[in-house]
């Protein structure tokens, strides 16, 4: 018999989730003012009640436990902690503290992020991410979220996939505030990653042990044709603007164009100490003579499997070896590595565990081969509202009614519970859940 693929030990086994996609009715943010205008999301959705964790989260913190989770990674609304300029509400705060508290009774680890794309009304109002001062008006708001949550919480991500959210609001102008405009969504870019390094410093400040670290969504764009030279252009210079100009900056302090002209900043220097990624497929990129859309135009593999998302959607296609490839490309900086994300919106199931357990072998590849991979997060426990996509894909462990809040586990989630309870995969587990990957998983010896 196979042994079972073994996870070390004290491996976190979480799920993750975002505030606006779960507490309801965060209407003082400009997501929440997003959705009232006609056409924005998908079927004319809105977030409502979304998995009402404001008012009853320990619900699914003790399904979390019947999971056998160990971790969860959450997000904190920072309109709720700073309503108005200045002004902290100790009511939220306490909330929070109740959150995180009722997390680690039950065993639960928190992860907390602390900006996962929203933003209070007033700091929209007084010009959002591209005024230079939101870096100050955000290290306000870290500063005082830590020194009221601290106690509870020795892991942050400090930003929720910066590039997704310059990409969505300033280059494809589908998320607020609804702009293309390459310049500023560069201007945008660079006081993100100083507020991650203010963040930073900010935290350790305060907690000289904790662990900080952002959540980098990683896409491997890929010429759709390998031996074309412009494809491989095109899908080179996406990599370089989504993926690689963020990190290097975090990493040697320098932010090289389209940024800056290879300027050094102390402040950013080593400002990670884990690397959060958050990855759900590969990009394939065909080269358009158009600068609008970075001299390229994504598709996907030609007969290749794709999620509930479809061809149009961007958590598409079956690619669990990109995986594999992201841990072995972040080797490099040496840093602890956690998957904050990773998961796909199918409705009815028939993918989830077979993708599941595809995803975690490479996982696994990874670790043996000297990855010092820490975590894995799920996304995501329950179905939520998946921004503008609003109600239209379901990533939960646990399908969600949305008008009575009624849950009901499916299959994967049987899976995900025995997994975390064994810290392994098991032929047996592979063979119940998704027989077709047994010669992959466990080839006969």
């Amino acid at each position: 018999m196979s042994q079972p693929l073994a996870f070390p030990a004290g491996f976190l086994w979480g799920t993750a989730t975002a505030a606006h996609q779960v507490e309801g009715n965060n209407f003082n943010n400009q997501w929440w003012a997003f959705e009232q205008q006609p056409g924005a999301i998908w079927h004319g959705d809105r977030s409502g009640l979304a998995c009402d964790w404001w008012r009853h989260a320990e619900q699914d913190f003790d399904r979390m436990a019947q999971l056998h989770q160990n971790s969860h990674r959450l997000s904190v609304e920072w309109s709720r902690i700073e309503p108005t300029p200045g002004h902290f509400d100790a009511q939220a705060l306490d909330r929070y503290r109740a959150m995180l508290g009722g997390l680690r009774e039950r065993g639960i680890i928190p992860l907390v992020t602390l900006h996962h794309f929203t933003n209070p009304l007033w700091f929209e109002e007084k010009g959002g991410w591209e005024n230079r001062e939101s870096v100050a008006r955000f290290q306000r708001f870290v500063e005082r979220t830590v020194q009221a949550l601290g106690d509870l919480c020795q892991r942050w991500v400090t930003i929720n996939e910066p590039m997704v959210y310059v990409a969505q609001g300033w280059f494809k102008g589908i998320w607020p505030p609804g702009k293309s405009d390459f310049r500023t969504a560069m201007q945008v870019t660079r006081h993100l990653l100083f507020a991650h390094g203010e963040a930073y410093h900010t935290i350790h400040r305060l907690q000289p042990r904790a662990q900080v670290g952002y959540a980098k969504h990683v896409r491997l764009f890929q010429g759709l044709r390998p031996g074309n030279r412009l494809d491989r252009y095109a899908a080179g210079l996406k990599r370089w603007l989504f993926e690689h100009v963020w990190v290097v900056a975090t990493d040697d302090g320098r932010l090289r164009p389209p940024l800056g002209l290879n300027t050094c900043h102390a402040s950013l220097i080593d400002t990670f100490d884990f690397m959060g990624i958050n990855y759900y497929t590969v990009d394939r990129t065909r080269f358009v003579p158009n600068p609008f859309t970075l001299f390229g135009q994504e598709q996907f593999t030609p007969g290749g499997e794709l999620s509930d998302a479809g061809r149009d959607g961007p958590f598409a296609e079956f690619r669990p070896d990109g995986l594999y490839q992201i841990c072995q490309e972040v080797r490099q900086f040496h840093k602890p590595v956690i998957i904050t994300e990773n998961g796909l919106p199918d409705q009815d199931d028939d993918q989830r565990p077979r993708w599941l357990l595809a995803h975690l072998h490479q996982l696994h590849r990874a670790i043996q081969s000297g990855v010092d991979v820490q975590g894995y997060f799920h996304w995501t426990l329950v179905d939520n509202f998946e921004w503008a996509e609003g109600w239209g894909l379901r990533f939960g462990l646990f399908r969600l009614d949305p008008k009575t809040q009624e849950r009901t586990p499916r299959p994967s989630a049987g899976l995900y519970r025995e997994i975390a309870q064994g810290n392994s995969i098991t032929p047996a587990l592979v063979e119940r859940y998704a027989p077709s990957l047994l010669p992959q998983i466990f080839p006969k010896q």
